[in-house]
């Protein structure tokens, strides 16, 4: 579905990522890991199209994404959930998801059906404005909103930053969910522990770099990672 062949990203004369090599596969859950500031953003910033390429190139679906604007992604099929939520402030919880809903009359009420389904938080909470809401229920929003357009792939930065253990669990928990629904998820993440819980696949980026790869309950075990992210 995406595959991310040997792309270099530089800021001015900085290298951010460099040689970068990566595949998400249709009804797959991958996991992108390493420390803050590995390039984890900057990865997804590239494939949305915010930043450009200095080398190597995208493809989505069999679609080179190359020049493509950003919205022209989006209607693609990738879904975007940013790190730092970017709720509508003003908005209600219902009208940030209208606003983001795609397709059909049906199709949108599906989908607001299975957004408050999925987080029963923002259900009771439907006419709350964004800034009301805590911490937690805004990253919840910005999945929710980022999967009303019924993206093919959803990107996920960073969504557990700043929750708590119990919140973390809540958010990521449904990630296999959205799989399930037909949407593929490619996921920034910190907390490797979780990351590799509840996704397939995953991939170790250090200093912009792919350090190493592999099926999550491998990396699990490997003493690398163990050392380097799960205190073992």
């Amino acid at each position: 579905m995406l595959i991310i062949d040997n792309i270099t990203v530089k800021y001015g004369s900085v290298t951010a990522l460099r040689d970068i090599s990566l595949e998400v596969g249709r009804g797959e859950s991958v996991a992108l890991i390493g420390a803050n500031g590995a390039g984890k953003s900057t990865l997804f910033r590239s494939i949305i199209g915010l930043l450009p390429l200095h080398a190597g190139g995208i493809t989505f679906e069999e679609t080179s994404l190359g020049q493509l604007r950003p919205d022209r992604r989006v209607s693609l099929g990738i879904g975007y959930a940013p790190e730092g939520r970017r709720v509508f402030p003003g908005l209600t919880v219902r009208e940030n998801l209208e606003v983001a809903a795609r397709g059909a009359a049906r199709q949108r009420s599906e989908m607001l059906d299975f957004a408050f389904a999925m987080f029963p938080d923002l259900s009771g909470r439907q006419e709350a404005r964004g800034w009301q809401l805590s911490g937690g229920q805004q990253q919840m929003l910005a999945i929710a909103r980022a999967l009303m357009g019924r993206p093919k792939l959803l990107l996920l930065d960073e969504p557990s930053l700043g929750l708590s253990p119990k919140l973390v669990d809540e958010v990521l928990r449904q990630v296999p969910v959205i799989v399930r629904r037909g949407t593929s998820v490619l996921l920034a993440e910190q907390n490797v522990a979780k990351a590799l819980k509840y996704c397939d696949r995953a991939y170790v980026i250090e200093v912009g770099r792919v350090a190493a790869f592999g099926r999550a309950e491998e990396l699990r075990s490997s003493d690398v990672v163990r050392r380097a992210y799960l205190g073992g």
